[in-house]
């Protein structure tokens, strides 16, 4: 649960960075500071590790967003990682089920013996036998020993079922990070068409400037009252921090391209484009937040982890205590031994460890007594599951809370949508008056400053506004468990 808000941290520091660029007030006359938070927008645009990975293709890559978790989901690192834990956790069942079937243990010996034969027994026992070593022979033994569990009070199915609901647990870690992937990507996508559009205004603003410019020097030549060098001198300086903004707003787009490009795992080589589409909201009826909340605790993985690692953790807290209890299984012996020059006993009462084949079955209970170590590890899972119980606490609380956030978030960016649209679209019909009063003489330029101003503000907050409203819809998606499309697994 520790990685349950990471994906969003990014997500939420980059929008509060955007929402004070281009919400905090904006003094007149000073289109600058107006041009800087936009490239400030541009340059934020959050940037992926690296990573390595073979070229996609040949040929000019064109993808949508879809296209582009696809990609993301076929070279992620982490999934191969997540794969990899269910495999561990498989690996832990089959050796669970193993226990089930006999076990035989062989030892085998090769080595010296004294030679004897049965005309060496007497009555009298002697106790000064000398073996010279002209009298060794030589033997070889094999003992081999078989127990079959036959019942061991739930040690063998406890973990049996403890590694089943394990891998149910490490499969919906996996579909957990397959969602943080593709919300990821979903960041980077529209980050890099936020930085296009925005990057659009200041081309438009440029255009604009650019054509008041030509305006007034126009009318500067003709000896009109209505403009001034001075207002020729303003033109400029603006016209001068548009290109240069212009240039590092080209540069951030690049950022944010390759940023996207290393997410998908593409080489540095690979030619690669996001389609042609523009920020626009989606046409879509928004369900409610009680039906956000219910899809989530049927789909997320993080509920699903919770409930799989439940059982599992009350399986091993059984299995431990199974040890207090003996395990019953059926056990074979078989012994043989062989040497040379040595005669078989067939005296029942005496085995002769060099020349013998013995063997039997019984059956048998081995139990394990100690003092305070079996009751310690029960101790111990039942932690463990106390505090998973604490964890999924912790999950009913607050995903529900986190759901909400983004349900508000989403509630917000379709309003200021709305509100950013009306003000922009008024907004340009006051440049474009403004531009037209210039240009027959009778409006001042500081009404032209001022409108352009408050155009570009508002039609950066109306893209702002679309880009909040995708990564809430993102989050949202995240929160709920949707998993990607069917064309992007």
């Amino acid at each position: 649960m520790k990685a349950l808000y990471r994906p969003q941290i990014k997500a939420l520091f980059l929008l509060a960075r955007l929402r004070l660029l281009y919400f905090l007030p904006v003094r007149p006359r000073r289109l600058s500071v107006l041009l800087a938070s936009i490239l400030a927008a541009v340059t934020f645009v959050p940037l992926a590790d690296s990573h390595a990975a073979e070229d996609a293709a040949q040929n000019r890559l064109v993808l949508g967003v879809n296209d582009c978790i696809r990609i993301a989901l076929k070279s992620a690192p982490e999934l191969g990682e997540a794969q990899a834990d269910i495999e561990l956790t498989t690996s832990k069942l089959d050796e669970a089920r193993s226990n089930r079937y006999p076990q035989i243990q062989v030892l085998s010996l090769f080595g010296p013996a004294p030679d004897a034969s049965t005309r060496d027994i007497t009555p009298v026992i002697t106790t000064d036998r000398q073996t010279k070593l002209s009298e060794l022979t030589w033997f070889t033994s094999t003992d081999a020993t078989l127990i079959q569990p036959l019942y061991t009070f739930g040690k063998i199915s406890e973990n049996m079922k403890a590694a089943t609901h394990g891998i149910e647990v490490d499969r919906s870690r996996k579909e957990q990070r397959v969602n943080e992937i593709a919300l990821q990507v979903r960041e980077y996508y529209y980050g890099l068409i936020l930085a296009r559009e925005l990057k659009e205004v200041v081309l438009e603003v440029q255009e604009d400037l650019a054509t008041a410019r030509k305006k007034a020097q126009k009318l500067l030549d003709e000896g009109s009252e209505s403009v001034d060098q001075i207002d020729i001198y303003k033109l400029d300086a603006f016209s001068g921090e548009v290109a240069k903004l212009l240039e590092q707003a080209e540069t951030g787009e690049k950022l944010a391209l390759a940023a996207l490009k290393s997410r998908l795992g593409l080489s540095a080589g690979t030619s690669f484009e996001i389609s042609s589409e523009r920020l626009t909201m989606d046409e879509e009826v928004v369900p409610s937040y009680d039906d956000f909340v219910e899809k989530a605790r049927s789909q997320r993985p993080e509920f699903r982890q919770i409930a799989e690692g439940l059982k599992a953790r009350a399986s091993l807290v059984e299995a431990a205590k199974a040890n207090y209890y003996p395990d019953i299984f059926l056990g074979g012996l078989f012994s043989f031994a062989y040497a040379d020059n040595r005669d078989r006993i067939y005296n029942p009462y005496i085995t002769d460890p060099y020349k013998h084949v013995i063997g039997g079955v019984g059956l048998g209970a081995r139990w394990k007594l100690d003092f305070g170590i079996t009751g310690a590890k029960v101790a111990g899972e039942q932690a463990q599951y106390n505090r998973l119980l604490s964890t999924k606490e912790f999950a009913d609380t607050n995903i529900p809370l986190q759901i909400r956030k983004f349900y508000l978030e989403l509630k917000e960016a379709e309003n200021s949508v709305t509100a950013s649209q009306k003000a922009y679209a008024n907004a340009k019909k006051w440049t474009v008056a403004a531009l037209a009063n210039f240009d027959f003489g009778i409006g001042p330029a500081k009404e032209i400053f001022d409108a352009l101003q408050a155009y570009a503000r508002m039609r950066a907050a109306y893209f702002q506004s679309i880009y909040n409203y995708k990564i809430a819809r993102a989050n949202l998606n995240y929160a709920i468990g949707e998993p990607p499309p069917e064309g992007a697994k």
